[in-house]
């Protein structure tokens, strides 16, 4: 096996979650100080509402200066990517002399196959443009790192790419196609907010990014082959299919552009122009993203209906429940003494009986009895009577009948009740006469008896 090919380092299309890292993909030559580099580069990940594997392309093309010769640069590439892929059982066999190199290098293969590989001319006839399948495609291994403090590392493929005649042609680019596992992860949620938002998920795609536990040491190892971009367009590209039932919350970072999709219809593209002067540097495109199904899709508009309706229906409820207990507790509850005279409960004006007696017919005034008894009562007049009037004092009293005390506690068996009212009869400004009458009743709860 010849080495690694050039160094194309970008972004991995890794739906990560919170601070998993987004891993990385590292073209490396087969050579030491490759002399080419790598330009145009277009990664584009294409995400389907069903949310499995997702398809990877990486279209790419190398810049190779006047002065040196095509020849001596004929090379297999090889590509560093951070998740698992599937195999096109078309392509043919696996490469054991690839899995074999990299159980040398302390990784443990778990997957091995091929992936398809094709040169595309850049300019065609009549909107056409020519691709050209590469037979057997690419091989690759997929493999992790076991042991340690950490135990088994994420799975992270190694690829690698054949030299053909088209990959030094400025009139071709080469398309890799992939199918990548593990792509698109869930961004914990609530059970509310799965029922009326539906899932979020993360999508991530990174440049340069060579920290995960399994690629770093392979990186560590090749980096005087990391093939390094060219004065030439290179961007990440994230594709979402069905874009009418597409909801994206976050994109990171602002500098990305959101649109919909010039070629394929219902589809809308994030993208990310790459810096070139970053060097090595991670660039990542973070994107925060879900689907929406049913009631999901009317969730912006029910919620806020939802929630007006029900304060407005809870209010009332809320209420009349409150006054409810109130009242039941009011009834069946007491609290104070036995001995205490806070346990009547008392309305309008109970006239006690001393008061009564110093009110006397033919002597007490109007002014008197107003001073005695209070001004809160009834004032009845006669058109017949004119200067007779009767001024009528009214007034209730309940007395809870205890069961069972609790120190200060007690619960009520009834309700005793008393009504009073006293009429005076007032004529030329003094009393005629008095009457006072009290009626006793038994209530079960003081529910309107009392305000």
């Amino acid at each position: 096996m010849t080495g690694l090919g050039r160094a194309l380092g970008m972004g991995l299309l890794t739906l990560g979650c919170w601070t998993t890292a987004a891993g990385a993909q590292v073209f490396i030559a087969s050579q030491p100080r490759p002399e080419f580099t790598i330009g145009p580069l277009f990664v584009r990940a294409s995400v389907a509402p069903s949310l499995g594997p997702v398809t990877i392309d990486i279209f790419f093309g190398l810049v190779i200066p006047p002065e040196v010769t095509i020849g001596g640069l004929e090379q297999d590439l090889f590509l560093l990517w951070p998740s698992e892929l599937i195999s096109d059982s078309a392509l043919g066999a696996p490469d054991r002399a690839l899995a074999e190199y990299v159980q040398k290098r302390g990784g443990t293969v778990v997957g091995e196959g091929r992936v398809a590989l094709s040169a595309r001319a850049v300019a065609g006839t009549g909107g056409e443009r020519p691709r050209e399948a590469v037979p057997g495609g690419a091989p690759f291994v997929t493999f992790v790192r076991e042991g340690g403090a950490l135990g088994l590392s994420s799975p992270v493929s190694f690829i690698r790419i054949p030299w053909t005649p088209r990959l030094a042609n400025p009139l071709y680019m080469t398309d890799l196609k992939m199918r990548a596992k593990g792509m698109v992860k869930d961004k914990p949620g609530t059970w509310l907010e799965h029922a009326f938002w539906g899932t979020r998920h993360r999508l991530v795609v990174s440049f340069h990014e060579v920290r995960s536990r399994a690629l770093f040491p392979m990186y560590m190892q090749h980096r005087d082959r990391v093939i390094r971009l060219a004065d030439e367009p290179a961007q990440i590209i994230a594709e979402f299919a069905d874009s009418d039932h597409l909801k994206i919350d976050e994109l990171y970072p602002q500098s990305s552009k959101r649109q919909l999709s010039e070629t394929r219809d219902k589809t809308e593209t994030v993208s990310l122009y790459l810096d070139r002067s970053e060097g090595l540097t991670p660039q990542t495109l973070s994107i925060q993203f879900g689907y929406f199904r049913g009631l999901q899709s009317w969730a912006p508009v029910l919620i806020p209906a939802l929630a007006f309706l029900l304060g407005n229906l809870a209010g009332p409820i809320v209420r009349e429940a409150a006054k409810h207990l109130r009242s039941r507790l009011a009834a069946r509850l007491h609290v104070g003494r036995r001995t205490d005279g806070t346990a009547a409960r008392e309305r309008g004006v109970i006239l006690p009986r001393e008061t009564l007696a110093t009110i006397t017919p033919g002597r007490t005034t109007y002014d008197e009895v107003v001073r005695l008894a209070g001004p809160d009562f009834e004032q009845h007049e006669q058109l017949a009577a004119p200067n007779r009037r009767t001024l009528v004092y009214r007034g209730r009293r309940l007395t809870p009948e205890r069961r069972r005390s609790y120190g200060w506690l007690s619960t009520v068996d009834h309700w005793e009740v008393e009504d009073h009212e006293v009429e005076i009869e007032v004529e030329d400004g003094r009393v005629r006469d008095l009457q006072a009458r009290v009626r006793r009743s038994r209530l079960l709860t003081p529910e309107g008896a009392l305000p």
